[in-house]
């Protein structure tokens, strides 16, 4: 886990662990269209394959989304990640780091993991550049030592990518 190891990472809440045990059945019966959850042995990591839109610049592309749950899921937002390679695009990071409001300041426990990921594809779908953002390379090299997305107190000021 960025920011922290898995081992100090507390154990999930009883909620935290109904909740996202009746995302995941949810999942398997419905999941998103683009996204292929892959299975491990632990509730509080999800790895998500996320299949780029047909007729956008991701079309026909692979990527893998690291999902981290918080001892308090769904009151606290998950940790959302991509592994690397990340795709290039102006709101991610090439650490993995993605800028996007529901993943911090915009959170909401009526979100799901569905829901998060929907976003995400649909922020990658609707950009016209596959570029990296202009501040990447000083971003990265403030995240050095493992710093969570989570810490950062990220500006929202650009809708049109």
């Amino acid at each position: 886990m960025t920011g922290s190891s898995a081992a100090s990472r507390k154990a999930l809440s009883k909620i935290a662990s109904n909740r996202l045990q009746k995302e995941l059945v949810e999942w398997q019966v419905n999941p998103p269209v683009g996204f292929k959850h892959k299975p491990t042995d632990n509730l509080q990591r999800w790895v998500i394959e996320v299949h780029g839109a047909p007729g956008t610049l991701y079309a026909n592309e692979t990527f893998q989304l690291q999902v981290d749950f918080p001892e308090h899921y769904p009151m606290e937002a998950p940790q959302v990640i991509f592994l690397s390679p990340a795709p290039k695009h102006p709101h991610i990071y090439s650490n993995g780091h993605i800028c996007l409001d529901i993943l911090y300041d915009s959170w909401s426990p009526a979100m799901t993991v569905s829901s998060v990921c929907i976003s995400i594809l649909s922020m990658l779908s609707s950009s016209t550049v596959k570029q990296p953002p202009e501040d990447n390379d000083r971003y990265v090299r403030n995240c050095k030592n493992g710093r969570s997305p989570k810490e950062t107190r990220w500006w929202f000021h650009d809708d049109k990518v």
